[in-house]
């Protein structure tokens, strides 16, 4: 009852926070070869989606951690994995985004029991959002599927600034994303905990032209090398790894890249 409350007034729930990842998303072509990919990198097992028979979620023991959806192709979408945003109001949102020269690709469209939309900020790196209860309780996510996400862009400061007022990081609102900067990236905490990072090099250099702006998902896994041995045996491809290496840049049968670091990093 106390969580009905507090969402009917627009608060965040119990177990959200505000402007934080708070889920991750696949856009493939190929559900099945998909499935049959990451059950064999991360050990994920898949159960139909309440949204049809072209969605699934992934379960890591049992526990919501990831969604697949086969909509590449019919919503003329890239195959990649994209981070969603928890938000109070996505209206409000892509509002926003749009306001700051955004662009909204799809949505918000409803997804009981939520809101969604598909956004890409100024310099067309493409991310989500959601309005609504979540998948799985943010700190449950966070523990069943460690994940954390990297903006790779042209100009950290600003991106900083766009997505900052978008997502309203570092707001009164309680549960709002702290943005701190550290050396050449800025770093976003929520609960004091690291979930995202934005790096372009040294925060007070000019922007590099040269990078394609992108938001990269990162799975914290045991063991790295297993996980490349199983993405080569299942069609995917290493597209930056040394043996022995803490971190590898993977990328699936469908092109959609992706990165693996072990838990074993500082």
């Amino acid at each position: 009852m106390v969580k009905d409350e507090r969402r009917s007034r627009g608060e965040a729930p119990d177990d959200s926070v505000f402007g934080a990842p708070c889920w991750v998303s696949l856009s493939t072509r190929d559900l099945e070869a998909a499935e049959e990919f990451y059950r064999a990198v991360f050990g994920w097992e898949w159960r139909p989606d309440s949204m049809g028979d072209r969605f699934r979620v992934a379960l890591a023991d049992g526990v919501p951690v990831a969604g697949i959806a086969a909509v590449a192709s019919m919503w003329q979408m890239a195959v990649a994995w994209t981070p969603y945003f928890a938000v109070a109001s996505a209206d409000e949102v892509v509002a926003r985004c749009r306001e700051r020269g955004g662009t909204a690709a799809v949505g918000p469209i409803a997804l009981p029991p939520g809101r969604a939309a598909l956004l890409a900020d100024r310099d067309g790196a493409v991310f989500g959002i959601w309005e609504g209860p979540l998948v799985t309780g943010w700190k449950q996510w966070r523990e069943a599927a460690p994940t954390f996400i990297r903006l790779h862009t042209r100009d950290a400061f600003d991106a900083a600034i766009f997505y900052g007022e978008v997502l309203d990081w570092a707001g009164a609102r309680p549960g709002s994303v702290e943005v701190h900067y550290n050396g050449d990236e800025v770093v976003l905490r929520s609960g004091g905990v690291v979930v995202a990072r934005i790096h372009s090099g040294a925060v007070g250099a000019a922007p590099d032209p040269t990078i394609r702006p992108h938001w990269q998902v990162n799975f914290t896994v045991a063991d790295v090398d297993a996980c490349v041995r199983a993405a080569r045996e299942r069609g995917g491809s290493v597209l930056q790894w040394e043996e022995g290496a803490e971190e590898a840049v993977l990328a699936d049968p469908d092109g959609a890249r992706f990165t693996v670091t072990s838990k074993r990093e500082p």
